[in-house]
C-alpha cells in the first residue's frame, strides 16, 4: 500500500492595498461613480464655452490711451509672426479694439451678446425638458454638444476672417443659446436616475462645482489667447465641447436599469410601471394611509395652511401612453408641483446675479484695479473658487437641517451686505478684490447651486408625482429656464447702467438678492413650522 504524497499547502498572498479598496466597491458603485465623473465633464464643458466671452470683451474694446508702447510693439511682433489677421478695422481715435466693438457704445452692444444668447437659454429651456423626456437623453445630449461647439468655434472664426458684422455674432450668440439648453435637464434628469434623495445635498452640492470648474477653465485657456489671437479663446473650447459630445455618445447610461443596476432613486422603490393596476394601487395606498399622520414634506408643502389633510387631488397622476408606462407631464402639470414656482421665482433673482458676475466681473476688474485682459480672467476665476464651497456647503448644511429654502435664504440674506462691501473695498486694491471674490462666490452661488441640482431633483420626483419619472427633466427645465430669464435681464441690465457707474450695478445685484428671499418667505416659514423631516424624504 502507497502512502499518499505530501501536500504542500501554502498561503494566499494578502492582496495589495490597492486592489482591496477595488473590490471593496460593488459594481453598482462603480457604474454611479463613473456616471457622477461624466455628466461632471460633460457640463463643466458646456460652462468651459460660455466664459470666453466675458474674457475676450477687454479685448474687444480697447482705450487707446490706456495701450503701451509694450504692447504695441508685442502686437505688431504677434502680426509678423502670423497670429493677427492682416486687415483690423480702423479705430475712432481714443478707442481702439475690434469693430464694432470699438465705438462709444460699446457697453451696449456687449450686453446685446449677452442677453441674445441668454435670452435664446431662457426661451430654449422651456421646450428643452419636455423635448428632452420624449428622446434618448444620449442622442440628445450629443446632438446639443456637437451644435454648441460647432457655434463656439463660430463666434471666433469672425477673428480668423475678419469679420466685423454685428449681426453675424449676435445670431451666433443666439443659436449657441438655444442648442445649449439641451444640457441642464438632460445631466440633471440622468444623474437624478442614478442617485437617491439620502444626501442629495450634498451628492449633487459637489457634482455642481462643474459650474465653476468649467468657468475657470474657460477662463484660463481663453486667457491664454485673449492678448494675441482671440479667436483661439473661442475655437479652443468650442473643440472641447464637441469632443465631450463624442464622449457622451460612446459612454453615457441614461439609467441603471440599462444595465441591471439597482436604482437608489427612494421615490421609485413603489413605481407605478403596470398601466392596468396604477390607479387601483393608488386608491389602495390613499385608503392605507388615511388614518396614519401626514408626513412633514406633505404637510409643508401641499397644503395651503399646513393643516387639515391631504385632499386626494393634491396628487398629479397621469395616464400610461399604450397601458405600459406613466404619460411625460405636462407643462401646466408641473408647475403644480409645490414649491416649483417659488424656487422658479427664487432662481430668477439669483440667476441674474450669478450670470452678472459671469459675464462683467472680469471687465470690472480691469476697469476698477487697471489690469490687462488676461490677468483680469485670471483673477475673476477666485469668484467661481468661492462658488465651489458655496455649492458643497449649501448641500451640506441643507441635507443636515433638511431644510431647502432655509438654507437659500440664510445665504441670500449675507449675500446683499456683501455684494456692498465688495463695491465699497474692491477699489482699495487686489488684495481686498481676492478676499471679497472668494466671500461673494461662496454666498452668490450657494443658492443657485442648490435651486438648479437638489432642490429640482427633489421636486421632480416628489412624491405628489406618485413615482412618475418622466417629470424630472421637465420640472428642471421650467426652474432654470425661469432662471435663465433673471440671467438674460442681469448682463443686459449691467450693459445699461454701468456707464452711469458701477456702483449702480451693484445697487441693482443688492436690490435682486431681496427680491429672491422674498420669493421663498412662505416655503421658510412653512418650513421653520414642521418638526423633524424624515431624513430621505426633505422638504424642497
Amino acid at each position: 500500500m502507497k502512502e499518499a504524497p505530501w501536500s504542500v499547502v501554502t498561503p494566499m498572498a494578502r492582496l495589495p492595498v490597492g486592489i482591496r479598496f477595488l473590490v471593496s466597491f460593488s459594481r453598482d458603485q462603480w457604474y454611479r461613480a463613473f456616471i457622477f465623473l461624466l455628466t461632471f465633464l460633460l457640463y463643466a464643458s458646456f460652462h468651459l464655452s460660455r466664459k470666453p466671452i466675458s474674457i475676450v470683451k477687454g479685448e474687444l474694446h480697447k482705450d487707446c490711451a490706456a495701450v503701451t508702447r509694450p504692447e504695441v510693439q508685442f502686437s505688431s511682433l504677434s502680426k509678423q509672426a502670423g497670429y493677427l489677421p492682416s486687415q483690423q478695422a480702423p479705430h475712432n481715435g481714443t478707442d481702439c479694439g475690434w469693430a464694432p466693438f470699438d465705438k462709444d457704445n460699446y457697453q451696449q452692444l456687449l450686453g446685446a451678446l449677452d442677453y441674445s444668447f441668454l435670452c435664446a437659454y431662457a426661451v430654449g429651456m422651456y421646450l428643452s425638458g419636455i423635448i428632452g423626456e420624449r428622446l434618448p437623453i444620449r442622442y440628445y445630449l450629443t446632438f446639443g454638444m456637437l451644435a454648441s461647439g460647432a457655434f463656439t468655434a463660430l463666434f471666433g472664426l469672425g477673428y480668423f476672417y475678419n469679420i466685423h458684422n454685428f449681426g453675424f455674432y449676435v445670431v451666433t450668440q443666439i443659436i449657441n443659446g438655444l442648442v445649449q439648453t439641451t444640457g441642464w435637464p438632460s445631466v440633471v434628469a440622468c444623474l437624478g436616475n442614478w442617485f437617491g434623495k439620502g444626501r442629495r445635498g450634498l451628492i449633487m452640492g459637489v457634482w455642481n462645482s462643474h459650474t465653476s470648474v468649467g468657468n475657470i477653465l474657460g477662463s484660463l485657456i481663453a486667457g491664454y489667447w485673449v492678448s494675441t489671437c482671440w479667436g483661439l479663446s473661442f475655437v479652443v473650447p468650442g473643440a472641447i465641447v464637441a469632443a465631450m459630445g463624442i464622449v457622451c455618445f460612446l459612454f453615457l447610461i441614461e439609467h441603471p436599469k440599462d444595465i441591471k443596476c439597482s436604482s437608489t432613486l427612494s421615490t421609485h422603490s413603489k413605481m407605478y410601471e403596470n398601466g392596468t393596476n396604477r390607479f387601483r394601487f393608488q386608491k389602495h395606498v390613499l385608503s392605507s394611509e388615511k388614518n396614519k399622520q401626514l408626513d412633514p414634506e406633505t404637510q409643508c408643502l401641499m397644503l395651503s395652511d399646513g393643516k387639515g389633510s391631504t385632499h386626494p387631488n393634491h396628487f398629479i397622476i397621469l395616464p400610461a401612453e399604450g397601458g405600459n408606462a406613466m404619460a411625460p407631464i405636462s407643462f401646466t402639470g408641473a408647475l403644480r408641483i409645490p414649491g416649483v414656482v417659488e424656487f422658479s421665482l427664487c432662481l430668477l433673482f439669483a440667476k441674474l446675479v450669478s450670470y452678472t458676475f459671469l459675464f462683467w466681473l472680469p471687465l470690472y476688474i480691469t476697469n476698477v484695479d487697471h489690469l490687462d485682459a488676461q490677468k483680469a480672467g485670471e483673477l475673476s476665476t477666485l469668484f467661481d473658487v468661492g462658488g465651489i464651497f458655496g455649492g458643497i456647503l449649501a448641500g451640506f448644511i441643507s441635507d443636515r437641517l433638511e431644510k431647502r429654502a432655509t438654507t437659500c435664504g440664510v445665504m441670500l440674506l449675507l449675500a446683499a451686505p456683501t455684494l456692498y462691501i465688495f463695491s465699497t473695498i474692491s477699489k482699495m486694491g487686489v488684495e481686498a478684490t481676492i478676499a471679497m471674490l472668494l466671500l461673494s462666490g461662496v454666498l452668490v452661488s450657494g443658492p443657485y447651486a442648490l435651486i438648479t441640482t437638489a432642490v429640482s431633483a427633489d421636486l421632480g420626483t416628489h412624491k405628489s408625482l406618485k413615482g412618475n419619472a418622466h417629470a424630472l427633466a421637465t420640472v428642471t427645465a421650467i426652474i432654470d429656464g425661469t432662471g435663465s430669464v433673471g440671467a438674460a435681464l442681469g448682463p443686459l441690465l449691467a450693459g445699461l447702467i454701468s456707464p452711469s457707474g458701477w456702483n449702480n450695478v451693484f445697487y441693482m445685484l443688492m436690490f435682486a438678492d431681496a427680491c429672491a428671499l422674498l420669493c421663498l418667505i412662505r416655503l421658510i416659514h412653512k418650513e421653520l413650522g414642521c418638526r423633524g423631516t424624515p431624513s430621505g424624504d426633505q422638504v424642497p
